[in-house]
């Protein structure tokens, strides 16, 4: 059975897209711990992130650098922390979380976000990236 960010990816279920590549693609979390929660996700369905391949893997950590960027210039925030946890979801993704203390990375603060404010979070990050050059963000 298809993950629900495989669903996402072939558009059975609607998305709040910031990138998408040959390898990879990065959507809004629709709980996020604080707004500007991004994950960036294999295309590939691969369950645990240490059986993702080598060069796929790389890639991930390359795109979530980009998307970060991206993140810091929307979000105002001290850093943006990076956790691959993997029990939500059976396919593998990394969360991109801006904070400002190591309490912001509590999941405890999840909450469900309007449709809205994720489309126009995600179209203000892609346009950062797409003026950055990122042509894999101009969706």
């Amino acid at each position: 059975m298809a993950s629900i960010f495989t669903k996402i990816l072939a558009g059975e279920i609607p998305g709040h897209f910031v990138w998408k590549d040959e390898f990879c693609f990065c959507i809004m979390t629709i709980q996020p711990i604080r707004a500007g929660h991004v994950l960036v996700i294999p295309n590939e369905e691969v369950n645990h992130w240490d059986d993702v391949k080598p060069a796929v893997a790389a890639h991930l950590m390359q795109v979530a650098q980009l998307v970060t960027k991206g993140i810091k210039a929307v979000i105002p925030c001290k850093r943006v922390g990076v956790t691959v946890i993997g029990l939500e979801v059976p396919h593998t993704h990394i969360h991109l979380i801006p904070i400002d203390s190591m309490a912001d990375l509590d999941f405890k603060f999840a909450r469900a976000m309007p449709a809205d404010e994720l489309t126009a979070t995600a179209a203000s990050i892609r346009k950062v990236l797409v003026s950055q050059g990122n042509l894999a963000a101009d969706l």
